[in-house]
């Protein structure tokens, strides 16, 4: 029993020891670095102070402003008034490319980008379109479909079918009961005219498999046979 207290006592020394030499070994290092340690800390305060002033004091009321302003433009997007929802939704409100330029960073913003996109197709300036909606941040399982759906359709108006191929390949990616079958339909035309029949045939396959109840499915028998 003596000789186990003894080997007690001797380990207990040896942690008090260990934990005093770290002790002392953390004190010397931040003697000899406090100045870069406190600079560090100094420099994480003022980004988070800065971080939540950008959030909060400035980039908060230019979100509500942005989110506002969008309205108008898109009512005049809806009424299929695509020139004046890009610049002049009327009221003196902004256009969706005057929301572009002046609320940058805002989520109105960048839906607004998409917004012009589409305008920019219907008016037929398709480069203006696929800039737009290039830069257009799509999130979701939706969005990510109408945005490659759109610069399909955008490539092939500009006759750039590789690419128009591409994104629709990209917007047939996800399962949308409505937007998948509508884009698997215009993929597989495509692909037809293109010459590329046997592809074709697999997203029309597609079609009457996974989406037999949409409104395509009524249609592939004729391009499957």
């Amino acid at each position: 029993m003596a000789i186990r207290r003894s080997q007690n006592k001797k380990q207990e020394d040896e942690t008090l020891l260990d934990v005093v030499e770290a002790r002392d070994n953390a004190q010397v290092f931040f003697d000899n670095n406090k100045v870069a340690i406190l600079g560090g800390l100094t420099l994480l305060i003022l980004l988070i102070v800065a971080f939540l002033a950008y959030k909060y004091a400035y980039q908060a009321p230019r979100e509500k402003e942005a989110s506002e302003e969008i309205i108008y433009a898109q009512r005049a997007f809806e009424k299929d008034s695509f020139a004046l929802a890009l610049e002049n939704p009327g009221g003196g409100y902004e256009g969706f490319v005057g929301i572009i330029e002046n609320y940058g960073g805002t989520k109105a913003a960048n839906l607004a980008k998409y917004y012009a996109g589409v305008s920019y197709l219907n008016l037929g300036r398709y480069e203006e379109a696929v800039d737009y909606l290039n830069d257009f941040s799509a999130k979701g399982d939706v969005t990510p479909i109408m945005k490659s759906g759109v610069l399909g359709d955008a490539y092939g108006e500009l006759g750039q079918f590789d690419k128009a191929i591409s994104a629709y390949k990209k917007a047939v990616g996800y399962d949308n009961s409505f937007l998948t079958p509508y884009y698997l339909n215009k993929l597989g035309l495509l692909l037809n005219q293109q010459g590329s029949a046997d592809q074709a045939k697999q997203y029309f396959q597609r079609i009457k498999d996974d989406y037999s109840t949409s409104n395509e499915a009524g249609k592939v028998d004729y391009y499957l046979n």
